[in-house]
């Protein structure tokens, strides 16, 4: 079968939804399915706000340039050579191959290709954005009502699918896989020393001086602790001492530091599934996190985590120094998010994924 992934730009960085058209892409191509993954370079239907000062502008324009002249090298997540690796101008039907399945991965690139014609294959929605945080609330909900068939990544986020389009059985939740080949233990749970990772973006979903700021909170009543902090955000240039910076870490790198913490702390707002504390549960970390929906695929609040409400650091802090105090606590909630996080896999969820693509065409012939 030929299926074709369709992404809203290029990637220079890592990228949660990238990563899932990814990890599909590999095991269908695995499977004999022949699969390409389209990249746009500019969007022709949606151009975001104007950054807020000059050296971001500066940054952005600097970025399209270089999209103009050159192709990224994807080294934060393996793809198998027989993935076809298209980078195209805009992802309109021009730029895309003939296909039996086509998938929007964006709300952006789905209100493209639900104007594909028939041969661009049928039209497949895999759902990872959620409220305003990516665009415009009303046109990424619209997305949702178009003639797609809809592959949602968590239970939290199906329901505001649902919220908008009401009940339909071509709508399925298909949360994502963790690579347990590579986000494993490497470091026992029970002998690490007390420190915490956390991710840092500037995405504003992330709230990422909520972490800092539920650190600087424990760090006042606990001080036998240190942080480490990795990712692709402009992260603050006055940290303490006590918080070491990582930046933008390699898989291998990244799999390393996750088995050198023994807690992760997460603060964002909203989450369509969050893969960095599913990794390090994976890698033996407890995890700390703010309840931001998606994250309760696998964390369950005093059984595989502790979970605070979103945008209250003082409740992170103080669910972070409960760990920090109690290391009994801490290895049981490790030890359990660790087995929890086993039964999300990539082989699993791409066995439904590739059921439900073909229940949808034996729907098709039927119907014919």
């Amino acid at each position: 079968m030929r299926i074709t992934f369709v992404l809203p730009g290029y990637p220079w960085k890592p990228v949660g939804g990238f990563r899932v058209a990814y990890e599909y892409a590999n095991h269908l191509v695995a499977r004999g399915h022949n699969v390409a993954v389209v990249h746009a370079r500019c969007l022709p239907n949606w151009s975001p706000p104007p950054p807020p000062n000059f050296y971001r502008w500066l940054r952005k324009k600097a970025g399209q340039i270089r999209n103009l002249f050159f192709r990224p090298k994807v080294n934060w997540q393996p793809i198998d050579e027989r993935v076809k690796m298209l980078y195209v101008p805009e992802p309109t039907e021009r730029y895309v191959p003939d296909s039996d399945a086509v998938f929007a991965t964006a709300w952006q690139t789905a209100e493209l290709v639900a104007k594909y014609p028939p041969e661009k294959g049928e039209k497949f929605y895999l759902v990872q954005d959620f409220e305003d945080f990516f665009g415009p609330k009303e046109r990424l909900e619209a997305t949702w009502k178009e003639a797609f068939k809809m592959i949602v990544i968590s239970h939290w986020l199906y329901k505001k699918v649902v919220s908008i389009v009401g009940q339909r059985k071509d709508i399925i939740v298909i949360p994502n896989g963790i690579n347990h080949q590579k986000f494993r233990l490497l470091n026992d749970i029970i002998s690490r020393p007390k420190r915490v990772a956390m991710m840092y973006s500037n995405a504003s979903y992330k709230a990422p001086e909520d972490g800092l700021r539920a650190l600087e909170i424990c760090k006042r009543e606990f001080k036998d602790f240190q942080a480490v902090i990795f990712g692709p955000g402009a992260i603050p240039k006055r940290l303490p001492s006590w918080i070491e910076d990582k930046g933008t870490v390699d898989s291998e790198t990244l799999v390393r530091l996750y088995n050198s913490a023994s807690i992760f702390l997460s603060s964002s707002v909203a989450e369509g599934f969050a893969f960095p504390p599913a990794e390090a549960m994976a890698c033996g970390c407890a995890v700390v996190a703010t309840d931001s929906g998606g994250i309760r695929e696998y964390a369950e609040h005093e059984e595989t985590a502790l979970l605070s409400p979103p945008r209250n650091p003082e409740a992170l802090a103080e669910n972070l120094l409960r760990v920090l105090k109690d290391d009994t606590l801490r290895i049981r909630l490790a030890q359990a998010g660790h087995e929890r996080i086993k039964r999300f896999t990539w082989e699993r969820s791409t066995n439904l994924l590739e059921k439900f693509i073909l229940s949808s065409f034996r729907c098709v012939d039927r119907r014919r």
